[in-house]
């Protein structure tokens, strides 16, 4: 590497003279224009893993950055101006400079100014040797840290609006005389996700934005004492913010320790829901209720991951009731990640008990499936191969697509309440319950039970197949 000239040397120590001591950078973090790609695509919906993958950083470091950032890009995602110096064009001088290339004749070369070459090569050039080395990597590493200039946050630098927006949002409930009334007593906050719903604090606290607003008419005339509810939420999902308790999350409506972007929520995991399966490509004869055999299903979920499964036909509104033990070792065996469902309604079991049920009806009685878009049906394929009965699943957030079956449901919680242990009744039990509702005569069947109009079905189809035989 050629020796720079005397006069250079000095005019280089004399600026790093000026500048705070920057540490070496060691391996270099990826560029901005990386991170800013990152979060484009975390803005897509995609996931941490799938945005890592997609800009060539392993996912530990993008779970870092999307947790450091709160889950709120920290950067502009706009392309920088032509302005600021390009990586390219740092590698440019790069190479330019190690041919012992002049200034001017760089700046020509890659049509800059000469003043901006010069100042490039002073200020971002590499120190670990002791010597000003000008790498283009490390170049680009000090030019970001140098762009950062972080400001300090306005909860950090007054004290008083600081306390006033920890208090409010922590929800502390005073008595007349200013004492504070405990509430219920919670287990540790360990910044992670949501808290579990016994685990919160009582629902007294104020959200960000009834603080925002409460400041304007608690102190009118003081400006000092403004703040937006955006920034109490950067300052409660940022790392490094220092401004509030990182707990106080737990405060929140939601309890979210990070803040979920807004495409991320909308992509929930249905890919077993394709486009042949949707309600629209059900058969018309399934909308009217006129033809037997049209079935509407769900879940009633109870404690500890039991649940049992319920089926109605929409015609004559009969209903089956779906046995969902727990699996073998259930409570004894530690919970493996990506293990065997043993909960009772994992989609093996729930293929399993689903099949057994359906399959005691006639095939003319067992034409299609209406259920809702959850994953305890994603094995619906191999379902509707093993007994012939097309599934169809319903839009999101659209109960009324399953009116009988909701409704269903709702007969059904006096028998097994919310918040109980829904294993704890047998095959048996369920057995009898679907057949007390069975029996029970309806208003929408002209005062008929469900059994006696499904039984009419029945006597029309083995008459229909006596004359076809005939």
């Amino acid at each position: 590497m050629p020796e720079a000239p005397a006069g250079a040397r000095r005019q280089w120590a004399a600026d790093r003279a000026m500048r705070a001591p920057m540490r070496s950078p060691g391996r270099p973090e990826p560029s901005r224009a990386v991170q800013r790609e990152f979060w484009r695509l975390i803005a897509t919906g995609i996931t941490t893993v799938e945005a890592s993958a997609g800009v060539g950083v392993s996912w530990p470091v993008g779970a870092r950055w999307f947790r450091h950032a709160g889950g709120m890009p920290p950067l502009s995602l706009a392309d920088p101006t032509s302005r600021y110096l390009s990586f390219a064009e740092r590698e440019e001088i790069a190479l330019l400079n190690a041919q012992r290339m002049g200034v001017r004749e760089i700046a020509r070369a890659i049509g800059r100014d000469p003043g901006t070459v010069s100042r490039e090569l002073r200020r971002n050039a590499a120190t670990r040797g002791g010597k000003p080395v000008y790498r283009a990597v490390v170049a680009q590493w000090k030019a970001q840290q140098a762009a950062k200039r972080p400001k300090t946050a306005k909860l950090v630098g007054n004290e008083r609006l600081c306390e006033y927006v920890q208090d409010r949002l922590a929800g502390n409930v005073r008595r007349s005389d200013g004492t504070i009334v405990p509430g219920p007593q919670t287990r540790p906050w360990k910044g992670l996700n949501k808290p579990h719903r016994q685990d919160r604090r009582w629902s007294t606290a104020w959200s960000p934005e009834q603080i925002s607003h409460r400041l304007e008419v608690d102190f009118p005339d003081d400006e000092s004492m403004r703040i937006s509810h955006e920034a109490i939420y950067q300052s409660l999902f940022i790392e490094g913010r220092g401004a509030l308790k990182r707990e106080l999350v737990a405060c929140l409506r939601t309890g979210r320790a990070l803040r979920e972007p807004r495409a991320r929520s909308r992509n929930k995991p249905q890919g077993h829901v394709t486009a042949d399966v949707v309600l629209r490509e059900r058969p018309a004869e399934a909308d009217d209720r006129a033809i037997p055999g049209h079935w509407e299903g769900d879940l009633i979920i109870g404690t500890g991951r039991s649940a049992i499964g319920t089926l109605v036909e929409r015609s004559s509104r009969s209903t089956l009731l779906v046995h969902l033990p727990r699996g073998k070792g259930w409570g004894e065996k530690p919970y493996v990640k990506n293990g065997p469902s043993l909960g009772g309604y994992g989609a093996v079991a729930m293929n399993i008990a689903l099949t057994a049920s359906i399959t005691t009806l006639p095939q003319q009685l067992r034409k299609t499936l209406t259920w809702d878009r959850g994953k305890e049906l994603s094995g619906h394929a191999q379902f509707a191969l093993e007994t012939g009965t097309r599934v169809f699943f319903a839009d999101p957030h659209s109960p009324w697509q399953r009116p009988s079956n909701e409704n269903t449901n709702g007969l059904l919680r006096q028998y097994f309440p919310k918040g109980t242990d829904l294993s704890r009744w047998s095959a048996e039990d369920l057995e009898a319950v679907a057949h007390a509702l069975n029996n029970r005569p309806r208003k929408i069947l002209d005062w008929k039970t469900p059994a006696e109009v499904f039984e009419e079905q029945l006597r029309s189809l083995q008459q229909a197949g006596v004359a076809s035989t005939s």
